[in-house]
């Protein structure tokens, strides 16, 4: 019913996988986690992003941040922007995710948001294997076993797959979310949107 494609470096998507969390519960709905390498995206079929990092509107960057901010600030956050790296190379992070998912499936939240956390509140650059282990140990994930297994062509595959799966329905970025297969929305501002989409869904499944 609720999918949830991400890439932790992305900030708008550290906000949305806080967001989305307390409203899934509330309504008694399940998300799938989709991990997804964002600049595959870019490349593939939004490659404007890189032209507005490279010419920024200043008005237009400046209200950006302010947003942001407001936003963390709702939501209880700690989020700088820009970090020292940005962005980011969150290849390894995003395998890792996958990986957990499949090892300990209730393990995969957790070392997920402590991978946002690392990256967008406190600083780190999440691409160094020695702040992957830092994250790892945080939340009981054996670090060697994770370094051996995300470097696996399944694991590898699997990252792509959901990439291509994103954009194939329609998706450009992240996060990207979906209710019920098709019904898509962008960005972490669209909660009230998505609840009230579940809403009719788990209506009309009534």
């Amino acid at each position: 019913m609720l999918e949830f494609f991400f890439d932790c470096s992305s900030p708008w998507t550290y906000l949305a996988f806080h967001n989305i969390q307390p409203l899934a519960r509330e309504l008694g709905v399940e998300i799938t986690w989709r991990p997804i390498l964002v600049g595959g995206i870019f490349n593939t079929v939004n490659p404007s992003v890189y032209a507005q990092r490279e010419t920024p509107v200043p008005l237009k960057a400046r209200y950006m941040k302010k947003d942001l901010a407001d936003w963390a600030r709702s939501a209880g956050l700690a989020i700088k922007m820009p970090p020292t790296v940005f962005p980011v190379n969150s290849v390894k992070a995003m395998r890792g995710c996958i990986w957990v998912a499949q090892e300990s499936g209730e393990r995969m939240v957790p070392f997920a948001r402590a991978v946002f956390e690392a990256y967008w509140g406190d600083d780190k650059d999440i691409s160094k294997d020695s702040v992957l282990s830092e994250i790892c140990e945080s939340v009981d994930v054996d670090p060697v076993k994770f370094f051996e297994c995300i470097g696996q062509q399944a694991i590898k595959d699997q990252l792509k797959v959901n990439t291509d799966e994103v954009m194939a329905r329609g998706g450009f970025g992240s996060p990207t979310i979906f209710v019920g297969k098709t019904d898509m929305y962008f960005g972490n501002d669209r909660m009230p949107l998505i609840r009230e989409a579940l809403e009719r869904l788990k209506a009309r499944a009534a």
